[in-house]
């Protein structure tokens, strides 16, 4: 009985050791570098976002956070190093929407957009915007669309590829609408935005962060926002929305995720200073001026958000008959 009862002091004193400990390592956390993939190239809108929180993470946390560019595989090299890491919060992963369309693209991905991450906060959202070439005989949303039902698969768009945020921001349009054009993928952004500025394709949805200087300068002619409110940059392009269209929504977002498992307390921690930074003015002067949203939500709001949208693309990948 003696030996029972000094057994299980001795396992209770090991298990609030090891509790001890682990409050520790949270508590001080963080006690060495942390390094955020971005699955991006250095100096695009991901990237920019991903130092902007970098900056934040160090300044109210104290510690070291370290960008580290992983780009190839529409983001999946940096998703994937992110979801097989350590959930010690040492290892974070500044993602973008492609992380909840990829697996429809790419069915043999090795991580799941839900289950292989703690959803931190999203940071911004860039809507999408509904570009004509300038030579194009269309001023406005109303000129746009009678001219692509008149000619009907008579217009080109371009996309970044097959499966893509642009592509699907069509196709979601092309539904909505009755609108049929032909479809011209390319390999990139930029190849679509010179191919629109030179009048070889005739429309496409550009991503507002990555293409805001053409779309203010007129080199290529926007038309509609495909987001919830007019932007600071385009203030006298209409909203889908005002256009009668409120189903036709597009963003491409940025956000911050730890790998699944890692302590809520760390994902908390990390989170509150998301939330604070978006409010700050480095992160309104930089950000909005290239056609961001600044959002900020919490680790439950980001979550339920990655679940709906994981859900849309489900169904809109399967009515295009596209991926697994």
């Amino acid at each position: 009985m003696q030996r029972r009862i000094a057994t299980l002091a001795i396992a209770s004193l090991c298990a609030l050791s090891f509790s001890g400990a682990h409050a520790s390592e949270t508590d001080s956390y963080p006690s060495r570098p942390v390094k955020i993939i971005v699955g991006f190239q250095a100096g695009g809108p991901t990237d920019v976002a991903a130092r902007l929180v970098a900056r934040a993470l160090s300044e109210e946390l104290k510690g070291s956070f370290i960008v580290e560019n992983k780009p190839g595989a529409t983001s999946n090299i940096a998703s994937e190093m992110v979801a097989g890491a350590k959930p010690d919060g040492y290892t974070l992963l500044i993602a973008a929407s492609p992380l909840t369309m990829n697996k429809f693209v790419f069915p043999q991905q090795r991580f799941d957009p839900i289950k292989s991450f703690e959803p931190v906060s999203k940071i911004s959202s860039a809507p999408g915007v509904l570009a004509v070439s300038p030579n194009l005989a269309a001023k406005n949303w109303k000129e746009f669309e009678a001219l692509a039902k008149k000619k009907a698969d008579g217009l080109s768009y371009g996309s970044t590829g097959q499966g893509g945020t642009q592509h699907m921001a069509m196709l979601r349009l092309e539904q909505l609408t009755g609108i049929k054009m032909v479809h011209v993928p390319y390999g990139g952004t930029t190849g679509v935005i010179n191919d629109l500025m030179g009048s070889v394709i005739d429309v496409a949805f550009m991503t507002s962060t990555g293409a805001m200087p053409n779309l203010e300068s007129g080199k290529v002619r926007p038309i509609a926002i495909a987001g919830p409110q007019r932007l600071q940059g385009l203030p006298n392009v209409p909203t889908f929305k005002e256009l009668g269209v409120p189903e036709m929504k597009s963003d491409s977002w940025n956000a911050l995720l730890a790998p699944a498992g890692t302590p809520k307390v760390i994902v908390d921690k990390l989170a509150a200073v998301v939330q604070k930074a978006v409010k700050s003015k480095i992160f309104k002067d930089t950000l909005i001026p290239q056609g961001s949203v600044l959002i900020g939500n919490s680790p439950q709001e980001f979550k339920a958000e990655l679940n709906e949208e994981v859900a849309f693309w489900a169904d809109q990948f399967k009515k295009a008959n596209i991926g697994n």
